[in-house]
């Protein structure tokens, strides 16, 4: 069964790259067969984290219809069972995309044939960033416990909320009864969106209903990165529970993911932190959430690149 993960954050530096690449690799050790797909475009480094220099080729030959599918330009890396796909060579102005291009995309990425595809996002609020978000109903926000990380990471799951909001009540044909509610919403007049669905339900209650399943499918968990001792050790579960307040459907806490300051000199000197330090607590927390997400029991193991 394919799936797909969303790792996204409103703040740049949070981890999100390192984290996809890190989850990418040790789902491949475990025989998965994974595709990492780089769309923080205009900024894309996701091969530096695997240690590689830059792709030949990438999401660029898919657009201008040099490749007949995106698998195509799948690279392989040098892990076994892991490839990548990577906007390093797309133009300067593919943070601009145009919006048939984002669909070509999007429609692309449902269809890769791997078992799962993680999805490297950039930082920010666009659209763009906020539909690529939502190609996978699984979805990975990434934060660290700085304060400003953690406002920022709630400002995109609003923005996140907000738009499959609109897209949904467009596809269920109820803008035009909450279009005022929406725009309150998008201003902060209303609290959550969960205000949203209350008003629907109370207008429509069948129309409401079938909202309330377009948006049941989403199944959203938080990471707080760069975890260290003197940060309360229960801050994770706290935001969630803030979370699951206000949002919809609900949040699970996915784990820490200990601080190390060799992650950062590894990234300097092209080496695969898991690779190179396989027996560290940051490697650990990180085994831990590929065992949550694919709901197996597996013992750490440690990873070797290819020669």
């Amino acid at each position: 069964m394919r799936r797909i993960y969303s790792i996204g954050g409103g703040k740049g530096g949070s981890g999100k790259s390192f984290i996809a690449a890190s989850l990418g690799i040790l789902l491949a050790k475990h025989g998965k067969r994974v595709v990492l797909v780089d769309l923080d475009l205009g900024a894309s480094n996701l091969h530096t984290l695997l240690g590689q220099r830059i792709p030949e080729k990438g999401l660029d030959v898919y657009i201008d219809k040099r490749a007949s599918s995106l698998e195509e330009v799948a690279l392989s890396t040098t892990i076994p069972n892991l490839y990548l796909i990577s906007s390093t060579k797309c133009s300067l102005e593919i943070a601009n995309i145009f919006y048939a291009q984002k669909l070509k995309i999007i429609n692309a990425i449902k269809n890769l044939p791997f078992d799962y595809i993680l999805l490297d996002l950039g930082p920010g609020t666009n659209f763009n960033t906020l539909d690529f978000f939502l190609i996978a109903p699984e979805g990975l926000f990434v934060t660290t416990p700085e304060p400003t990380a953690i406002e920022n990471t709630f400002i995109f799951m609003k923005s996140v909320y907000l738009r499959k909001l609109k897209l949904s009540l467009k596809e269920a044909n109820m803008w035009h009864i909450c279009q005022e509610e929406i725009t309150k919403l998008s201003r902060g007049a209303l609290k959550s969106p969960l205000d949203l669905i209350s008003i629907l339900v109370a207008r429509d209650p069948e129309k409401g209903r079938i909202f309330e399943d377009l948006l049941s499918d989403l199944e959203f968990r938080l990471i707080l990165n760069k975890f260290r001792g003197q940060v309360n050790e229960n801050l994770g579960e706290q935001l969630v529970e803030v979370c699951n307040r206000h949002l919809y459907p609900s949040f699970d806490f996915l784990g820490n993911i200990s601080y190390d300051n060799r992650v950062y000199e590894s990234i300097i000197a092209r080496n695969i932190f898991i690779a190179k330090y396989p027996y560290t607590k940051t490697v650990s927390d990180l085994q831990n959430m590929v065992r949550d997400l694919t709901g197996e029991k597996q013992e750490p193991v440690r990873v070797r690149a290819q020669r």
